[in-house]
């Protein structure tokens, strides 16, 4: 049985050791891109600049890997999501695992989110609904995506950051 009472503490205690109200400045300037793998170039491109509007940016050979692509996103701020693939390896459906990626939430302003929600229901994109600002879907593969509504820096009109 889980002992939900522990892992409340220890998240109290957690917090209290850590959270700082003079955090310092953080050495990171922003995520540079979040890779994730593409089994069609195509129909990524199809998905996320057709569907969810995120421009391609740039698409070139992957230096590991000889007749890979290596192609980008531009989900705002300066952010990128990239994509490689790599044919002839058989690396088999997306699978969500513990201890793997979970989902990558991005942030849309909120009538871009209503929008987009349009564009998914259209595209016939199965999709959850979740607070009212977040919609978590699956992409093409399978890699499990969040557009949320919420401002950078905020979660369910917590500040975060």
């Amino acid at each position: 049985m889980t002992d939900y009472a522990a892992i409340d503490a220890d998240r109290d205690e957690i917090r209290k050791e850590y959270l700082r109200a003079d955090r310092p400045v953080s050495s990171a300037r922003g995520v540079h891109h979040v890779a994730l793998l593409s089994s069609d170039v195509r129909r990524t491109v199809e998905f996320y600049q057709g569907v969810l509007e995120f421009p391609l940016t740039e698409i070139f050979e992957n230096r590991d890997y000889r007749g890979s692509n290596h192609f980008f996103f531009d989900i705002g701020n300066g952010n990128l999501l990239a994509f490689f693939d790599f044919p002839g390896l058989d690396l088999g459906p997306y699978a969500e695992v513990l201890g793997g990626l979970h989902h990558v939430a991005i942030s849309v302003e909120p009538d871009r989110w209503d929008h987009l929600r349009r564009k998914l229901d259209e595209a016939g994109v199965e999709y959850l609904l979740e607070s009212g600002t977040s919609i978590y879907f699956k992409d093409p593969d399978g890699a499990r995506v969040e557009l949320i509504a919420d401002p950078l820096g905020e979660m369910y009109g917590n500040p975060v950051l």
